[in-house]
């Protein structure tokens, strides 16, 4: 879908924006706000309440009352990101589509920079399946700002099976920029390069978002991003966001990608580093600290890299949290 143009003047393809909503009522009219005010002059934008039990459907009415852009989709049940997102692929009519979260709002020209990032990388490389990534910051409740800078907005810009070795098991290449990773918040692409992976698992109440960028990245996409900061997210607690959640999701994906896992021999690390992830972030102690050893004593090498590139980044960040807590 293209917005029509006169002879001789650019015209301007349909983005669709998808937002997914779940409980949001207090925060969700923001982001909306910040879709309807995008300068790009050809946005559709596609909002999904999966079931929500509080009325955030009516406040999300109520925000989009007046623009005829806008359209709200109510799933019957709750079936989590992955099925709302899969929802908006469904319905979108837009030959690129974004997604936004309902804790964030995005400054006017992220959709715009998006796009030329994405047209720019294509007429230069001539490659089909990119994902374009926004860089942002992340706000916490009590004023802690993260900078996330997104995935290939430095060089050497990540792609193929490279990506997949770092989100499964944190493979890095030497002078790869892989940032922020590859969160669905911060993602534009093609309608046909969702379509080209299959788009998104409609059973993955979490971590959807890497699954997706696993499937592109084995099927040889490129990871670009924008360096500037385009989205604000306010970081919110959810009953969808729990660790236990979080963990169950991440094995069912680490036993989705079993034979890849398996042929890279990661699997039994892949596995031990998210429940190693889930006894640190519950505070499970002595399980964390078993476990840990017994994955440094299979893992020797490729285990002390990785705490290595990981741990000092995430004692930092959890200390500055408590610090200005304080």
């Amino acid at each position: 879908m293209t917005t029509p143009a006169p002879h001789g003047v650019f015209a301007y393809p349909t983005v669709t924006v998808g937002l997914t909503s779940y409980c949001s009522r207090e925060i969700v009219s923001r982001a909306i706000a910040s879709a309807l005010t995008q300068d790009w002059p050809s946005i559709e934008l596609l909002i999904v309440d999966d079931c929500s039990p509080d009325d955030s459907a009516a406040v999300i009415e109520q925000a989009i009352t007046g623009a005829p852009n806008a359209r709200l989709i109510r799933h019957a049940t709750n079936g989590g990101p992955g099925a709302a997102r899969a929802t908006i692929l469904a319905a979108a009519k837009g030959e690129f589509i974004t997604f936004f979260d309902d804790d964030d709002e995005s400054r006017p020209e992220r959709v715009r920079l998006q796009y030329e990032a994405l047209q720019a990388y294509e007429t230069a490389t001539g490659v089909q399946l990119v994902a374009c990534y926004a860089s942002g910051s992340r706000r916490y409740p009590n004023g802690y700002e993260l900078n996330v800078v997104a995935i290939g907005s430095r060089p050497i810009v990540p792609q193929g099976v490279a990506v997949a070795d770092y989100l499964l098991f944190n493979d890095r290449r030497e002078g790869v920029f892989y940032g922020g990773g590859t969160p669905t918040s911060a993602l534009m692409a093609r309608r046909s390069t969702f379509e080209a992976v299959g788009g998104f698992d409609a059973n993955l109440r979490r971590v959807e978002d890497v699954d997706f960028a696993i499937r592109l990245a084995i099927a040889g996409g490129h990871f670009i991003g924008c360096p500037e900061t385009l989205y604000l997210q306010h970081a919110s607690k959810g009953s969808d966001k729990t660790p236990l959640m979080n963990l169950q999701a991440e094995l069912r994906l680490i036993d989705k990608h079993a034979d890849y896992l398996r042929s890279k021999g990661r699997y039994g690390y892949a596995r031990d580093w998210f429940k190693i992830r889930y006894y640190h972030f519950t505070g499970q102690s002595l399980q964390f600290v078993l476990l840990l050893a017994y994955f440094l004593l299979r893992f020797p090498v490729a285990g002390v890299k990785h705490l290595l590139r990981s741990a000092p980044k995430r004692v930092f960040h959890e200390n500055s949290i408590k610090r200005k807590a304080l």
